[in-house]
Order: C-alpha cells, then sequence, then structure tokens
C-alpha cells in the first residue's frame, strides 16, 4: 500500500476542519502573555498554561475586543470562548476568541468590588475618621507571619533607622483560610496588652506582594472591621506598590510596601538629630546675638555713668535751651497780645456804645407804652371808675341797685353817689339818674 500524498495546504485545511468538527465553540483558561493590538483593532496574544507548560495562539478580532469590559494585560487569568483553526500562513495552531472573561482572579475582584461598596457606604473608609501618625514612636508593634520576608524588612528598617523604637510582633498566619482569624485575633492581642499598659503608639500590618488570591486574607470582612476598629493607628504595608487591598483603605496610613512602612512610623534618628542640631545652632546664635545687644546696651550706661558730670552738663545745656525757648515764646506771644489789645478796646468801646444805645431805645418805647396805658390819662379823657362800698369794680348797671352808694374816682377827685334809678340800654345813650352826695 501506498500511502497518500498531501499538499501543505490540502492537509493544513484538513486539519482546520477536524479541529472545527472536534472543537467547535470550547472555552479555554490561562494567563494572557504578550497583548498587542494591531493598528486595525484587532488583538492578539499568547495564552499560557498556568503553569507555562504549554502555551496557545490567539487573536480577538475588533467586534469580539470591544464586547469585553476590562482591559486585558499581562499575566490576566482569562477564560476565552471561540474555535480552533490553523493559521495557513504558518501552519500554527491558533483560537480566534469570541469572547473573554476574567477567571478565577476575575471572580474574586467582582467580590473586592462589592465588599468595597458596602464598607465605604458604611463609612469605614471615610477621610475624616483617620489618625494622624506620630514621628516619634516608642514601641510599635507589627502583626504579620514570623516567616514572612516583610517581617525581616520592617525589622532591618527600623533598626537602621530607628533603633530606640521597642518592636512588639503578634505572629500569624498572612495567607490561607486560616489567616483571617489570626489577624483578627493578634489585632485583639495587641489592642489588649496596649490597655494593659504595654503602651504601643503604631500597629504595622504587613506582609510581601503575591496575586490576588494570595493578598485576599486582607480583604476578608473581619480584617477590614478589625483595622478600622482599633483604637491604635495602623499603617498598611500590605503587597507591593501596585497591590491594592480592602486593609488599605481601612488603615490610618498605607505604605507601599513593608519597607515603606517601616520608615513611615518613624524619623530617621539620623534625620531628627541633624534637625536638633541645626535648631540647637540657630537658637545659640540667637541667644548669642541677644546677649551681644544687651551687652552693647550694657556698656553704653556704663559709659554715662562713668562721667555724671558731663550728663549734668549737657541736662544744664537743654534746660537753659528750654528756658530762652520759653522766655522768646513767651515776649512773642505778649508782644502779639500788646498789638492786639488797641483792637480790642475800640471793638469794645463801639460795642458798649451800640449796646447803651439799642438800650435806651427801648427804655423810650416801654415808658411811651406804660405813659399810654396809665389809668389817669383814661380819666382825663372824661371816663370814671366806679366801685361799690366793698370796693368791688362796677362796669355794668346790673352789678348796682337802687339806694346803694358808689364811688366814683374822677380825673381830678372822688364822688360820693346814690343810685335812684337803673336803666338797662345803651350806656351813652341814656345815662342813669344819680343824686350827688357829699
Amino acid at each position: 500500500m501506498t500511502a497518500r500524498v498531501w499538499g501543505v495546504s490540502a492537509l493544513i485545511n484538513a486539519i482546520s476542519d477536524s479541529l472545527a468538527a472536534r472543537f467547535a465553540q470550547c472555552v479555554v483558561r490561562g494567563e494572557i502573555s504578550g497583548f498587542t493590538r494591531a493598528a486595525s483593532g484587532h488583538g492578539y496574544f499568547t495564552l499560557k498554561d498556568e503553569n507555562g507548560g504549554a502555551s496557545l495562539r490567539c487573536a480577538i478580532f475588533r467586534r469580539a475586543l470591544s464586547q469585553v469590559d476590562f482591559t486585558p494585560s499581562e499575566g490576566m487569568l482569562v477564560e476565552v470562548r471561540g474555535n480552533l483553526s490553523v493559521y495557513e500562513a504558518r501552519g500554527e495552531l491558533q483560537m480566534v476568541v469570541e469572547g473573554m472573561q476574567r477567571a478565577g482572579a476575575g471572580a474574586l475582584y467582582e467580590q473586592f468590588l462589592r465588599l468595597k461598596a458596602k464598607l465605604e457606604a458604611e463609612g469605614l473608609f471615610d477621610p475624616a475618621r483617620k489618625r494622624g501618625i506620630g514621628h516619634f514612636p516608642r514601641r510599635v508593634a507589627v502583626v504579620t507571619s514570623l516567616a514572612a520576608a516583610a517581617l525581616r524588612d520592617v525589622l532591618t528598617t527600623l533598626q537602621r533607622r530607628s533603633p530606640h523604637v521597642e518592636v512588639v510582633v503578634a505572629p500569624c498566619s498572612v495567607q490561607g483560610a486560616e489567616a483571617p482569624a489570626q489577624i483578627v485575633s493578634a489585632l485583639a492581642q495587641v489592642v489588649l496588652s496596649h490597655h494593659a499598659g504595654l503602651l504601643i503608639d503604631t500597629v504595622i500590618v504587613c506582609r510581601g506582594g503575591g496575586s490576588l488570591e494570595d493578598l485576599w486574607a486582607f480583604n476578608d470582612e473581619r480584617v477590614v472591621r478589625a483595622i478600622a476598629q482599633c483604637p491604635i493607628p495602623v499603617i498598611s504595608g500590605v503587597g507591593h506598590e501596585t497591590d491594592v487591598t480592602l486593609a488599605d483603605f481601612a488603615a490610618d496610613l498605607r505604605a507601599p510596601t513593608p519597607t515603606a512602612a517601616a520608615e513611615l512610623v518613624a524619623q530617621a534618628q539620623a534625620q531628627a538629630l541633624g534637625d536638633l542640631a541645626g535648631t540647637a545652632r540657630v537658637m545659640g546664635q540667637r541667644v548669642g546675638q541677644r546677649l551681644d545687644n544687651l551687652a552693647q546696651r550694657l556698656d553704653q550706661a556704663a559709659m554715662r555713668l562713668a562721667r555724671p558730670a558731663q550728663a549734668l552738663s549737657r541736662q544744664r545745656h537743654d534746660l537753659a535751651l528750654l528756658q530762652h525757648r520759653m522766655l522768646g515764646a513767651s515776649q512773642r506771644r505778649v508782644g502779639l497780645a500788646a498789638q492786639a489789645l488797641p483792637v480790642w478796646q475800640s471793638r469794645l468801646v463801639r460795642a458798649v456804645s451800640q449796646q447803651r444805645s439799642q438800650a435806651h431805645h427801648r427804655v423810650d418805647a416801654l415808658q411811651s407804652r406804660l405813659h399810654a396805658l396809665d389809668p389817669q390819662r383814661v380819666l382825663e379823657r372824661g371816663y370814671a371808675w366806679l366801685s361799690d362800698a366793698q370796693g368791688h369794680t362796677i362796669t355794668k348797671a346790673s352789678q348796682a341797685t337802687i339806694g346803694s352808694t358808689l364811688d366814683v374816682v374822677l380825673a381830678d377827685g372822688r364822688l360820693a353817689v346814690e343810685v335812684s334809678h337803673r336803666s338797662m340800654g345803651a350806656a351813652l345813650s341814656s345815662a342813669g339818674e344819680a343824686t350827688a352826695a357829699d
């Protein structure tokens, strides 16, 4: 029997048809490597096995890529759905991807976002509740695993920067199912020690970097609440700089690495000593300047006290100068007053004369008015003033009774008359009859 001879294209097409029939719409799980986006909008990448033992070339067209709700990146664990085929130009197996979603870490990330939104709504991440971290602690507690490289980094950094700071280690597991409960227990032990008298200024919760699954213990709700409720300020130094956990949001301060957490917890001793030396130097300079100024003032005062005769002579000179100035000012003032005296005298004489003339005019006017109102002048014009025996003035006929005696005052004397008749009419048209009595 002779073997069938295939053409290259025919063999590749046959293999492609077999793959399409055998693996139609398959789903593959792996890590993205070398993702690129072409100018056409299509994406090309390699899907690697999680243990790195195998790889599969993949292509995702622009329409399918636009429907992916995340940005594919290096090392991301995904599940892709599509069809297997053979790229004819190079004879390579490839997968044409029609859909992509996160796998494993993607589900954890969704859980991360939901829990973050819940705790954020409760106010656990509110910046207003975060406390400041002191720069000069006496004692620091470190919550981490005894076997973790993060603990060695923290201890080495503190020993190098601040060897005077006492470190208390609260051991716990930082990865795995039992880690959340142990972290919460370690924090509780630190708080109990603090209340028992072992005063702790700051707590560092830390571990090294890893995947989202490795760091998941620090996204556990129990751990996040324990950090938020801790009465001691907490610094979170979990993972590398790009790693973010919910513990970072709940802590009072987030450090990008455990080493950075140790650097943030205490100021470097050398820097603190340098600052103190600089402050002492400035204070010394200012005290020296103050002493120099006081010494100069003291020297000046001593010089003045050493020659009191000069001081007295200077005072006498000043006194004579002031006396001369006062005498000159007094003479000028008297001269000015003497020049103004005739003017004031003339004005005073004119004012007195005017006042006297005005007073005479007022007296003459009042005298004329008084003379016009004199009752004697009225009597001289033919009028008389009548009064009864009791001295009451009689102004009406009705006031006099028949037979009564009236006292009549005229311009040149008085009369006593007896009323014999009374008529109520015009006084001037018909005078009443009266009998004169001696």
